[in-house]
């Protein structure tokens, strides 16, 4: 193994942060889950329960009781995440009267007022969104993520040994609610995702998953069994988030150091400045849109066309980059010419020894050898193509 990494420029270095990375990211992962736990228990019956005689409501999360949706649960569980409401039990009602005194209420009441702690978003003329470059309006898992967030995010940072900058927290508070929260807000609000025809269906999203948890049309349930199922519900939706932002935390974020010090090194691999190389695998994508953007080493939205990094099997990888971040579409495919040829045919057709293949949709290719895959992304570039 040792020779094979040698062979294909892996260095010792980069295997042991590869090493490192792969730790902290399970490490992290395992430490939010604990985390979400620990903050969801309660010393006695259930986190989620109806009014009783004797309540201290002035210490307790309202929400409506009944059918019961992925914001609301959703809102609840990122509550108890922070240090001000980590202790409060729910309750679940619609008495005007209980929810007045509660210390917080989230989806119901038709009042949204931060400086009360009220947050739904049902009343006529409610028209809040993250910031004024999003246009999805919020739900009630928005509304307590927007003014809860960072104090969450903080909250998982510190559970996964992480400490952030007040810069990363503003980078992560936008591209978490983009990553997440965002489509909680716009499924219970009724926004579709996208524009014009759908080509299939999504059926299995988080606010699905949740819908399942509610009792059928035809299927009694108790009070007592329907606020057990919120509190599933509960644990679902927030187990998920923590779950999502620590992989940002400990997967994501590591790897921007990596994407930028290929950017930087980009007219080192070739005088194009068109072709990256990264140390060892990552998650990409995402940082080199962020560093186009940010003009890191004047780099320019467009620049980039191919990126090269080692697989897990000692090869290396030459993948497109694509137009856009979540796009199928490349700036530059592949040639066409060469998609869906393996081994020797790729290797005799391209005249590039140690090829291994080229996807059929010219968006990625292997090579047994750094400098064969160099090799591909060269002559990629300066060959005629037909998008």
């Amino acid at each position: 193994w040792t020779g094979m990494w040698c062979r294909t420029g892996l260095a010792a270095g980069a295997r042991r942060a590869l090493a490192t990375a792969a730790t902290m990211g399970g490490n992290g992962r395992a430490a939010a889950a604990a985390l979400v736990s620990e903050r969801l228990q309660v010393a006695e019956g259930c986190l989620a329960r109806a009014p009783a005689d004797g309540t201290d409501y002035a210490a307790v999360i309202g929400t409506h009781n009944g059918h019961f949706h992925c914001d609301e649960a959703f809102a609840c569980g990122m509550l108890r995440l922070t240090d001000r409401f980590r202790e409060l039990p729910i309750v679940r009602t619609r008495d005007p009267a209980v929810l007045e005194q509660c210390k917080i209420v989230v989806d119901v009441g038709g009042v949204f007022d931060e400086a009360k702690q009220r947050f739904d978003h049902h009343q006529r003329g409610f028209e809040e969104t993250f910031s004024p470059e999003h246009k999805t309006k919020l739900s009630s898992a928005g509304l307590v993520y927007k003014f809860f967030g960072k104090d969450v995010l903080s909250t998982i940072a510190a559970a996964c040994g992480v400490t952030l900058s007040s810069e990363l927290v503003e980078l992560l508070h936008t591209k978490v609610y983009e990553g997440f929260v965002e489509h909680v807000d716009g499924i219970d609000n009724g926004i579709d995702a996208f524009t014009g025809d759908k080509n299939y269906s999504v059926t299995t999203h988080l606010s699905a998953r949740v819908g399942h948890l509610n009792p059928a049309w035809n299927e009694e349930a108790s009070v007592e069994e329907e606020n057990a199922n919120f509190v599933k519900a509960v644990e679902l939706t927030t187990g998920e988030f923590a779950q999502h932002v620590a992989s940002l935390l400990t997967v994501w974020l590591p790897a921007r150091e990596v994407v930028e010090k290929g950017v930087k090194s980009r007219f080192d691999v070739d005088s194009s400045g068109e072709i990256v190389r990264l140390e060892m695998p990552c998650p990409w994508k995402s940082h080199l849109f962020s560093l186009e953007g940010e003009g890191v080493a004047k780099l320019s939205p467009g620049d980039i066309k191919y990126v090269l990094y080692p697989d897990s099997s000692g090869a290396w990888r030459i993948q497109c980059v694509s137009v856009e971040e979540l796009s199928f579409t490349n700036r530059l495919s592949l040639p066409p010419k060469y998609q869906g040829l393996r081994d020797d045919a790729l290797s005799t057709a391209w005249g590039i020894e140690g090829c291994i293949f080229v996807h059929a949709n010219g968006f990625i290719g292997g090579n047994k050898t750094y400098e064969g895959v160099l090799e591909m992304a060269r002559r990629s570039l300066a060959e005629p193509h037909s998008e």
